[in-house]
């Protein structure tokens, strides 16, 4: 008896993928793709070399067997960073005051040397969760620099003020600890203006490689305009947890960025493998505060 495989975008057991829930690709406003018996809309949709690439996606599906854990294998093995991400709801009527308080403490742990952590980018939620904060942190020294840093925050006074007076700002707050995808850039200091989108992938435990496979060779795509900044997966807090950051020059510059990816060959395959390893999926545009290294 022949053993067949679920569709892995459906869960079906059957040959292929029923064709209404396929994956499809992008379609710009306006722009009809014929699916008629002897049409070359689709294919010519992407670029010309890139002809039966969706097709062939369909039946070549190769991932490398691993035995270490992802962190291991995915992360940078030339540095000992790790980053923190904090998420904070903030109070509507204490939003300018929270961020003036936080822009007045803050930089003096990102400059004092004694500190072995530093500022990688803080934000506003401009559109996603309204009057949120989002902190994203860098420690270098890994986990050591991070229990390093901890120990003197709680010896330092207008710190712990700080964080009095925050509390009251606050709804609630949450972090995670993050290591950095090899295949990414470091995040650098940007000069202004940007927005940033920061796209927040919850996937199927046990998907983490097979996400990591799929963006490596697929990075290259993103990187035309200089948008890709950082690549992030989580460690603790909630789990199996990817952060992608990019930056733009404004939304209508985010638009033509992304939809420029879809003629790329190659990009097609790389959406079609990863879609079906997200469970939930999220994009916040945030406005950078004055004190962020990423303008």
């Amino acid at each position: 008896m022949t053993s067949v495989k679920p569709c892995p975008a459906t869960g079906k057991t059957a040959n292929i993928c029923e064709p209404e829930l396929i994956w499809r690709p992008f379609q710009p406003e306006g722009q009809q793709l014929s699916h008629a018996s002897g049409s070359n809309d689709l294919e010519d949709f992407y670029s010309k070399d890139s002809e039966g690439s969706w097709f062939r996606s369909l039946f070549v599906h190769k991932v490398d067997p691993r035995k270490d854990a992802h962190s291991t294998l995915l992360s940078k093995k030339e540095t000992s960073n790790l980053y923190k991400i904090q998420f904070h709801n903030v109070k509507p009527e204490y939003l300018d005051a929270y961020n003036s308080l936080t822009e007045a403490v803050l930089p003096k742990l990102h400059l004092d040397e004694d500190y072995p952590c530093s500022l990688v980018g803080n934000w506003n939620t401009w559109y996603g969760e309204q009057d949120q904060a989002v902190h994203l942190w860098r420690f270098s020294g890994g986990y050591p620099a991070l229990m390093d840093c901890m120990n003197k925050l709680k010896n330092n006074k207008e710190y712990l003020e700080f964080r009095k007076e925050r509390s009251k700002m606050l709804l609630s707050r949450r972090n995670q600890l993050l290591l950095e995808f090899s295949f990414w850039n470091e995040p650098q200091p940007r000069a202004g203006p940007h927005i940033y989108e920061l796209r927040t992938y919850k996937l199927k435990p046990g998907t983490m490689i097979e996400w990591g496979n799929n963006w490596a060779r697929a990075i290259k795509y993103r990187q035309e305009n200089q948008e890709a900044v950082g690549g992030f997966f989580s460690q603790i807090g909630e789990l199996y947890v990817v952060h992608h950051l990019w930056a733009y020059k404004d939304l209508q510059s985010r638009e033509e960025t992304r939809n420029a990816a879809w003629r790329k060959r190659g990009w097609d395959e790389n959406v079609y493998y990863t879609v079906p390893l997200v469970r939930h999926m999220e994009s916040r545009i945030m406005i950078p505060l004055k004190i962020s290294p990423l303008q």
